[in-house]
């Protein structure tokens, strides 16, 4: 192959590659949708004062270190509880960027990518 063909090749690896990233939420909406969403039962934000007492706050659901596809997978079916609010696939991965922003730790990796799983160069 052509250095230069090898050179577009491998750009475009990366962009494949870095697509799962782009593709995160964004946390600033999820916290607007949760804000006008879930607010009435849980503590979303640091200012709000009053909630459900049997509803987990936001910030402690970042804490307990649920991954992204597991906040994802219980907000497209929720709990009884819990109204289905029918969001897109999209607002809930910004609700789960939202939660997560929450908790100041270092995030461990997500489950199934292992550092020694990564391409390698040679």
């Amino acid at each position: 192959m052509a250095p230069q063909k090898f050179a577009i090749a491998a750009a475009a690896a990366v962009i494949i590659a870095a697509l799962p990233a782009l593709a995160a939420g964004d946390a600033a909406h999820g916290k607007r949708i949760a804000q006008r969403w879930c607010a009435s039962c849980h503590l979303v934000t640091d200012g709000q004062k009053r909630a459900m007492a049997d509803a987990p706050s936001f910030a402690d659901i970042a804490h307990r270190r649920e991954d992204a596809k597991a906040l994802a997978n219980f907000l497209v079916d929720p709990h009884p509880k819990m109204p289905d609010m029918h969001l897109s696939r999209r607002e809930i991965d910004d609700i789960v960027s939202y939660i997560r922003s929450l908790d100041p730790r270092p995030r461990p990796p997500e489950p199934g990518i292992d550092k020694d799983d990564r391409p390698r160069n040679g």
